[in-house]
């Protein structure tokens, strides 16, 4: 019974296979667009000098379990799309490489989580740096690999109807960059609130006026990336 339903289950999965990843890409799309406009806007009460700083921390605190769900739906859509990629042949990476590609994404996913779990401590500031890093690595790669595949040198494929997903890879690599930007501005914020628990203190309250300024800018290119990156992926346009 036990082996008859794990086979009905396999081949359930094997004839439905791109539509559960095209569901899952929705969701992880979702889930960051949305959580990224929670975080901002939840941000202004962590700026507000008029607010208690006991106020001010939980509204922070809220902040970062709102970005966790973002950060996980950031990270889910690599795999997913170089996983549906292929399935579409454009790109050429399968079998062994789509599973050693998974496996990664677990390892990144419980970084990323036993940092958001253990932030405060010692672990979760050494797994935060950790995840921090994945960024320089994946970044370059994506851009590189992206403008190189648009130029007809590859990996992946952009030939006619094809060059979509290179420019979609290309976007979301940009995309990267500023969420990296965002994720400093919080790191900043951690860091100046130990010193506002010990008084007020007009310079970090200046130092956080600047920074909601600057994440507003970011924020607003943000979502018009998001926005361009997701077209590009539904309407497939060239």
């Amino acid at each position: 019974m036990i082996i008859s339903l794990g086979g009905t289950m396999l081949e359930f999965l094997a004839a439905y296979e791109l539509p559960i990843l095209r569901w899952l890409h929705i969701v992880a799309m979702v889930y960051w667009l949305g959580g990224e406009w929670g975080v901002f806007q939840t941000s202004y009460k962590v700026v507000n000098p008029a607010l208690s700083l006991e106020e001010r921390s939980r509204h922070m605190d809220t902040a970062y379990r709102i970005d966790i769900m973002a950060r996980t739906g950031i990270i889910s859509l690599l795999p997913l799309g170089l996983h549906m990629g292929y399935l579409w042949g454009v790109q050429p990476f399968g079998g062994g490489w789509l599973v050693a590609m998974w496996s990664l994404w677990v390892l990144w996913m419980a970084i990323t989580w036993g940092a958001f779990s253990n932030r405060g401590k010692p672990l979760g500031k050494l797994l935060s740096d950790i995840e921090d890093w994945t960024r320089y690595i994946v970044i370059p790669l994506l851009i590189i690999c992206s403008i190189s595949s648009l130029l007809g040198y590859g990996p992946f494929l952009a030939g006619e109807g094809q060059k979509w997903f290179s420019a979609k890879m290309l976007t979301y690599g940009l995309l990267l960059i500023l969420g990296f930007g965002l994720r400093l501005v919080m790191h900043e914020w951690r860091a100046l609130f130990p010193i506002l628990a010990a008084g007020p203190n007009p310079e970090v309250e200046a130092r956080l006026d600047r920074s909601i300024k600057v994440a507003r800018l970011i924020a607003y290119t943000y979502w018009a990336g998001i926005l361009t990156t997701a077209f590009f992926g539904a309407v497939k346009p060239f």
